[in-house]
């Protein structure tokens, strides 16, 4: 069977560099190695309440984002996971297998319910459409951070339940973590994920920032003391983390970047670092302004949702008839 890999990026917020780094970077990359199912997981947003207009136009935010930044929609299948019912009926089925227990322990669900008096249920169940999401394509792979690897184990159990249960119907995926820049931190706080929800506008930058504001941000991210570029998580995290951003956005490795700025101290090297990016955001900006609200754009989701039903029908299908439904 050939290696078939499935992806997406929730557009529940504006995205920042960390999604480049830890999702679109590695989507091209993967592309070539890959047979690849590229989505926006609309589906998963709404499990906290969205503004509708705000959802419409992320949701082509993130899509624009994905050719933006160079998948190609010939070879890669990019789709909207809304457009593809197979997702949610095979969520269904999915959740009548899983167990209350399992779910109650998934760590994103305990995260993201402390201190509120009400969640929906919703949040409670979707890493039971995540599985899906995962089983419709029969997928191979699946690259994920650290903090979803549990979703991933989760829907490999369901998998194997369900095999067992009423024959062989899904493949088991595996997780893909990459080593370096899987999880890009806040530039105030090296301790805390790179996310919009920090109220210090400095702790982040978006992909669609202007240049002007991405120098001023890395002018103030946090360092220490010691005044040398050198990479060691334990010792020196704000560091670290400035240098794998470094990494990501240039493509040089780490041991080139710290033999560069030897001796230096941090000021030319922040600069350096905010020009990295801004060169890589620049063309990636431009063709996303020039697309985003585009007829081609549309017609890319279109088809990649014809694309994606194709195959996921053929698992619904599979899964539906293993249960014992009648179908035709």
């Amino acid at each position: 069977m050939n290696k078939r890999m499935l992806s997406g990026i929730k557009p529940s917020g504006d995205l920042n560099i960390g999604g480049y780094s830890g999702a679109l970077s590695q989507y091209v990359a993967q592309q070539h190695d890959y047979e690849c199912f590229f989505f926006i997981p609309d589906l998963h947003a709404v499990t906290v309440y969205q503004d509708p207009k705000e959802l419409y136009q992320r949701s082509r935010d993130i899509a624009a984002l994905y050719i933006a930044a160079g998948v190609d929609p010939k070879k890669a299948v990019i789709f909207l996971q809304s457009q593809v019912s197979a997702h949610a009926e095979l969520g269904w089925l999915l959740e009548t297998q899983a167990h209350f227990g399992e779910l109650s322990r998934m760590t994103q669900f305990k995260d993201k319910s402390e201190g509120k008096e009400t969640v929906s249920s919703a949040l409670f169940t979707y890493p039971v459409l995540m599985a899906a999401d995962i089983l419709l394509y029969q997928a191979t792979h699946v690259p994920v951070g650290d903090d979803q690897k549990q979703h991933v184990e989760l829907t490999r159990d369901l998998a194997t339940r369900f095999n067992n249960k009423f024959g062989h119907t899904f493949t088991l995926p595996e997780p893909i973590i990459q080593d370096t820049g899987a999880r890009i931190m806040g530039l105030d706080d090296p301790s805390r994920k790179m996310s919009k929800s920090n109220p210090n506008q400095n702790s982040y930058v978006l992909l669609l920032d202007e240049p002007a504001a991405i120098r001023k941000k890395f002018s103030r991210a946090v360092t220490d003391s010691e005044m040398n570029v050198r990479y060691d998580w334990e010792a020196k995290p704000a560091v670290s983390n400035l240098i794998e951003i470094y990494s990501v956005f240039s493509g040089d490795s780490i041991g080139t970047i710290e033999k560069r700025y030897e001796g230096q101290g941090y000021g030319s090297f922040k600069k350096d670092l905010a020009e990295v990016v801004i060169a890589k955001l620049e063309p990636i900006q431009k063709t996303y302004h020039e697309i985003v609200n585009s007829e081609e754009l549309d017609n890319i989701l279109k088809d990649g949702a014809d694309r994606a039903a194709e195959a996921a029908n053929k698992t619904l299908l599979a899964a539906k008839r293993a249960m014992g439904f009648v179908t035709f």
